[in-house]
């Protein structure tokens, strides 16, 4: 069940109707596994619950902190990369969107090594990553119009995929189209998306609808 929010599209009316010829997708949660908990991570760096996590370490008062901080959050991500697995369906997605020349590319809140190890330990076939130490974090748009600029492709014709909110505001930010996938229970914040998917066999379809 491919779904397309209409609530969220006032200010978009016409991208929805351009074409879709190329996609960024999230790492974490989207294509790869990821148990991170984020809970304890919180409590080890002594981040509040209700900010954002890099963006507390960023504001740490001495480097000595900032680098502690981030050297927690490194050693969790590497954990959970040695144990990621490729999400059901995405395999068979990304031969499908290959085979309709769809580029495809990555940008994830990971830093480099874990997911580089991740890609590489669950064999997915796209070689274009941004990490947040090639691009500002999501939700800021900066990785998502490095990746456009590279394809030289219009925002507007560009799809991320993601599951979480920061996915979709980062879409939003590049005036992008967002496609929020859903696995399970829906999220709260569901309705900001463009599209849902409920599993990636929707995906190619949902470009075919646009192309």
């Amino acid at each position: 069940m491919l779904q397309l929010n209409a609530q969220v599209c006032s200010y978009s009316s016409t991208m929805i109707q351009q074409k879709i010829k190329g996609i960024i997708f999230d790492l974490d949660g989207t294509l790869v596994s990821s148990e991170l908990d984020f809970q304890l991570i919180r409590a080890q760096v002594g981040c509040p619950r209700e900010q954002d996590l890099l963006e507390f370490i960023a504001q740490l008062p001495s480097p000595y902190m900032r680098q502690e901080a981030m050297n927690i959050v490194h050693q969790h991500e590497m954990l959970d990369a040695q144990n990621a697995q490729l999400l059901p369906g995405v395999s068979h997605c990304l031969k499908r969107l290959s085979d309709m020349q769809i580029p495809m590319a990555i940008v994830t809140r990971n830093f480099s090594r874990a997911a580089k190890l991740k890609i590489e330990q669950c064999n997915v076939p796209i070689s274009l990553v941004l990490t947040r130490d090639d691009a500002p974090a999501k939700p800021d748009p900066s990785g998502l119009l490095d990746i456009a600029k590279q394809w030289q492709l219009s925002p507007p014709h560009c799809m991320y995929v993601g599951d979480y909110l920061y996915d979709i505001q980062a879409a939003h930010n590049a005036k992008m189209r967002s496609c929020l996938y859903v696995p399970e229970d829906m999220p709260h914040f569901a309705s900001e998306s463009h599209h849902i998917i409920r599993n990636f066999d929707e995906l190619p379809e949902l470009v075919k609808a646009f192309t």
